[in-house]
């Protein structure tokens, strides 16, 4: 029903910028939710950005605050993930999700991977 769909991906040098979109289907969807993970073999899956699409509040790790920023673009379903001063250790798969209500979007905003929609995921390389 729902489908998450990644885009913005690929490859680039430290220190570089990328910026990754995420467009969920169905204007009638409404997540309360959105963020995104990343995740490199071996490793679990970890969050690096939420936004709570009622009030805008966002979250970060350490890891990426200051570097990384979420938004809404001009559809309240679509976010995107603003990537800066990037890093060979930001390299992953990078995941949206949506979370679909206040359980699911405690997990997420907390970082925690939670029950929601999931995108397929896109490749992040940063590499010189």
């Amino acid at each position: 029903e729902v489908q998450l769909v990644e885009s913005g991906g690929g490859l680039v040098q430290p220190g570089g910028s990328l910026r990754l979109s995420c467009a969920a289907s169905g204007d009638t969807f409404r997540p309360y939710c959105m963020g995104w993970f990343r995740q490199v073999p071996g490793k679990e899956r970890e969050g690096v950005a939420a936004l709570r699409t009622a009030g805008g509040n966002t979250y970060y790790p350490d890891s990426v605050k200051g570097r990384f920023t979420i938004s809404r673009d001009s559809a309240k379903n679509t976010i995107a993930l603003q990537m800066s001063s990037l890093r060979p250790e930001d390299t992953a798969m990078y995941y949206c999700v949506a979370g679909v209500n206040i359980a699911s979007c405690a997990n997420i905003v907390a970082m925690r991977p939670g029950f929601g929609y999931w995108g397929q995921g896109i490749q992040v390389t940063v590499s010189s």
